[in-house]
């Protein structure tokens, strides 16, 4: 009987205190998003099987699906990219460009023995369609790097890279597809040891080798040029000093550190790539990049860009940096005898069109009764009415 009293596998509950804090960033981000110009959608949560087997990879093994009256299949959605790209195809392509394109929703992946990782778990992002340059992207990573303040961060990182980069020294160095693949999953992995394996023996091994190591300041393009020779990884490099030099313009540099062995998904992703981080924390706060061939899947060809962030990861970022804000903060506790139940009301209305935050008692009360209950709930003041 006690299993009726768990969660399912992956998920969480959210008690008072946290859900305030949750939907107080949320609304922050929401407030933000706004203000550069992106519009807020919402899909269905669940999308046919076929429509998100379209973002590519094996995205399949870590649906939750399911099958409706028809027999066809369903699945809950496991990112939003996919889900707005339908939309955009199907509801907004007559729209003139570029698109801007917000979210806040919750999302599902099956995970299986990840610490810290959740089956339902809640993201906001944007997505920006119709533009192809360094100008959008780096308007993407400024809004992520404001995203995260707002949300109450200062210690964080955006480690940016370009997927041109490595692939480019692939296609150098002749590799065939399937060597290029187990690479690029050992980069993707961060499993330096894999990576020596493969490459050892073939040409351009040196270099290949180098890829995870090219971590840094701007400096890092300079070393990334000496060792490559092919105009892929070359164009990579000047589209990633090309985004740095509108982020110090946005007075963002000071939080970019480039990584040229983050490429995150190169069937998805195109270009630049980023991932935020923060101290303590062991995985990334926020994700994104440049997706420039998955609306042409749909039927649309359209360069786009975005970026999403771990509402629960955020929270635990702020409580390691011990960021204090009281988000369930209460005003007023309204109690009274019996025979003010009516000037109670009056007051606890009075009080609620100002903008305050009041709970009424819902029964009598004496002044002690309603002292305690105001202290034990955290309200800031009791208003009581006593007898005439």
């Amino acid at each position: 009987m006690s299993g009726f009293l768990e969660t399912p596998f992956g998920t969480r509950d959210f008690l008072p205190k946290e859900a305030a804090a949750k939907r107080e960033i949320e609304n922050r981000l929401a407030k933000l998003f706004a203000s550069y110009g992106y519009e807020e959608v919402v899909t269905p949560t669940m999308e046919f099987l076929e429509t998100l087997k379209m973002s590519g990879g094996t995205v399949e093994q870590n649906l939750f699906k399911m099958f409706d009256q028809k027999n066809r299949t369903l699945a809950l959605h496991h990112e939003m990219t996919t889900p707005i790209a339908r939309l955009v195809v199907s509801r907004l392509k007559e729209l003139e460009l570029p698109l801007k394109l917000s979210y806040n929703t919750s999302v599902f992946r099956f995970r299986q023995n990840q610490p810290q990782r959740q089956c339902e778990f809640y993201q906001a992002g944007v997505e920006l369609l119709g533009v192809s340059n360094a100008f959008a992207d780096a308007e993407i990573i400024a809004l992520a790097i404001q995203s995260l303040k707002v949300a109450g961060l200062q210690d964080f990182k955006i480690c940016l890279g370009q997927v041109g980069f490595a692939s480019g020294l692939m296609e150098q160095f002749n590799l065939p597809l399937d060597i290029q693949s187990k690479i690029k999953a050992a980069i993707e992995s961060h499993d330096i040891v894999g990576l020596e394996k493969i490459v050892e023996g073939l040409d351009g091994a040196a270099a290949l080798k180098e890829i995870p190591k090219l971590r840094g300041d701007f400096d890092i393009l300079n070393r990334a040029d000496e060792i490559s020779a092919n105009k892929k990884s070359q164009q990579a490099l000047d589209n990633l000093a090309e985004i740095y030099k509108f982020l110090k313009v946005y007075g963002d540099a000071d939080k970019i550190i480039f990584d040229l062995g983050i490429i995150r998904d190169f069937e998805y992703y195109t270009g630049m790539v980023f991932e935020a981080y923060a101290p303590n924390v062991g995985y990334s706060l926020a994700g994104g990049g440049r997706y420039d061939h998955m609306l042409k899947d749909f039927g649309l060809a359209c360069p786009a860009t975005g970026f999403a962030l771990g509402i629960e990861r955020i929270l635990q970022a702020r409580e390691l940096q011990g960021v204090e804000e009281n988000f369930s903060a209460r005003d007023y506790y309204v109690s009274y005898h019996e025979s003010q139940d009516e000037s109670a009301i009056r007051k606890a209305a009075e009080l609620r069109t100002a903008g305050k935050i009041v709970e009424l008692s819902l029964t009598p009360q004496t002044l002690e009764e309603a002292a305690r209950i105001s202290v034990s709930k955290n309200f800031d003041e009791l208003i009581y009415f006593s007898e005439e």
